[in-house]
């Protein structure tokens, strides 16, 4: 299974807000699409969802910027992957304007839908909290003080 570039994007921005979370000035949406180098107006939608999901907050203004929520940190990866993939099948066999005429008989779709929830199942324990723990939050710190490779 592969997981789309909002998906890949909303996590990296996830879990450098984690990172960082309590510090004294919140980062702008600018800054954060800067550390994890990503474009910024992507960055943009992506904390639109975010902020949508409950994940993150953002305040406007002089002292404004973005913030991960409570839930946001204990939130595990498996329910925002699944939020951020949303619940469409692997496969397209219904797509139109030709559906796949197999579609009444196969047993592929089923399986891969198994795989995608054992796949979805298998980061249902991972919490945001846990991916920015002790052995990555030296690199993730280091990321907002030098530029991107």
């Amino acid at each position: 299974m592969r997981m789309t570039k909002f998906t890949d994007l909303a996590l990296r921005v996830t879990m450098r807000l984690a990172v960082t979370d309590g510090a004294e000035e919140l980062p702008t949406s600018k800054e954060v699409a800067a550390s994890v180098a990503a474009p910024y107006t992507h960055v943009a939608k992506v904390v639109s969802r975010l902020q949508h999901l409950g994940v993150l907050e953002t305040r406007r203004g002089r002292g404004g910027g973005l913030e991960i929520t409570g839930a946001g940190r204990d939130a595990s990866v498996g329910w925002l992957v699944r939020q951020l993939e949303g619940a469409d099948d692997v496969v397209g066999c219904d797509d139109e304007p030709l559906p796949c005429p197999l579609r009444g008989v196969c047993r592929l779709r089923a399986a891969l839908r198994d795989a995608q929830e054992a796949f979805y199942s298998s980061l249902d324990p991972l919490t945001v909290r846990d991916l920015v723990g002790d052995s990555s939050r030296p690199v993730l710190l280091q990321l907002l003080t030098s530029p991107p490779a």
